[in-house]
């Protein structure tokens, strides 16, 4: 059975090979494409549900991509993993949008890739026609950090897809009531893989090693001053119900400085809502439609 997307892989800046998807609606439209950007140990099957979703849509199908980062999904590990940050992240996106002659989209960033857009905003803003931020700001709560912190230094890895789903339920249950068990097996099908029958996450653990310098205890660098480079754009954000990472304070803030973004509070989610679910793929169809009646 063929797959509804399409596979390529393309040389980074420094010559690693990186993996992306490419969902190509049915029809040729002259829509803009959407981009997606997946979180810090999550890949491009993250947003599976949502790309055929809006590649298909009935009114505004339009083509998606979505990338695995270095060391995710289907992108070659780094050997130097001091390489895993968001500058070296915008750079290799930047690459791939170029591999595929694509000079103009509108990106989505789910947590990581909210802080990637912030990235590319300064060094590549001509690529941005629109900006959809997923659970994610330029000032992140210390406490959605630390809960982060905490799942990703006590991994498990389960024996049995079935037991890889109720561990997802038990570990993210409480902060998504709205869930169902089929979203929960979804979930993790999207974040472990098997490899010579093993079930492990599927990402590079060396990229944990990021995270080992990081005091916790103190407030983060923001990114304020990046935000406001997008103040000219059309601007989604998408915040969980019960997230802890980005504070109802920080949307407050963003909404001030860009008062024409666009908020949608999830109910029963909490970091980072599952974009498949609910309402969410035709809002977001709504959206980028609307980015591309600005551009005529």
């Amino acid at each position: 059975m063929a797959k509804p997307f399409r596979e390529i892989t393309y040389d980074a800046p420094d010559g690693l090979k990186l993996y992306a998807r490419v969902y190509e609606p049915a029809r040729e439209v002259d829509s803009l494409p959407l981009v997606c950007l997946p979180g810090l140990t999550r890949n491009a099957r993250d947003f599976h549900e949502l790309a055929l979703a809006l590649a298909s849509h009935a009114t505004t199908p339009r083509r998606v991509i979505s990338f695995d980062y270095r060391g995710r999904g289907m992108s070659a590990y780094d050997p130097d993993w001091s390489h895993y940050n968001i500058a070296t992240e915008a750079g290799d996106v930047i690459a791939g949008l170029a591999h595929l002659g694509i000079d103009r989209a509108i990106i989505l960033g789910t947590s990581r890739g909210g802080l990637v857009i912030h990235i590319l905003a300064v060094v590549a803003p001509q690529l941005l026609a629109g900006v959809i931020l997923n659970d994610i700001g330029p000032e992140l709560a210390l406490e959605g950090l630390i809960e982060i912190g905490q799942y990703l230094s006590s991994p498990r890895e389960p024996k049995t897809w079935a037991e890889a789903a109720e561990l997802q339920w038990t570990v993210h249950g409480p902060a998504f009531p709205a869930l169902s068990r089929a979203d929960c097996e979804r979930f993790a099908r999207a974040i472990y893989r098997e490899r010579d029958g093993v079930i492990v996450p599927d990402y590079d653990q060396n990229l944990l090693r990021t995270m080992d310098g990081v005091d916790l205890t103190q407030k983060l660098p923001d990114l304020w001053a990046q935000f406001d480079l997008l103040a000219e754009l059309p601007l989604l954000v998408i915040r969980g119900e019960n997230t802890k990472l980005l504070a109802p304070e920080t949307v407050e803030e963003m909404t001030r400085r860009h008062p024409a973004l666009q908020v949608i509070n999830v109910a029963g989610q909490g970091h980072a809502p599952l974009l498949e679910t609910g309402q969410l793929p035709e809002l977001i169809a709504a959206f980028v439609a609307g980015v591309d009646l600005r551009r005529v």
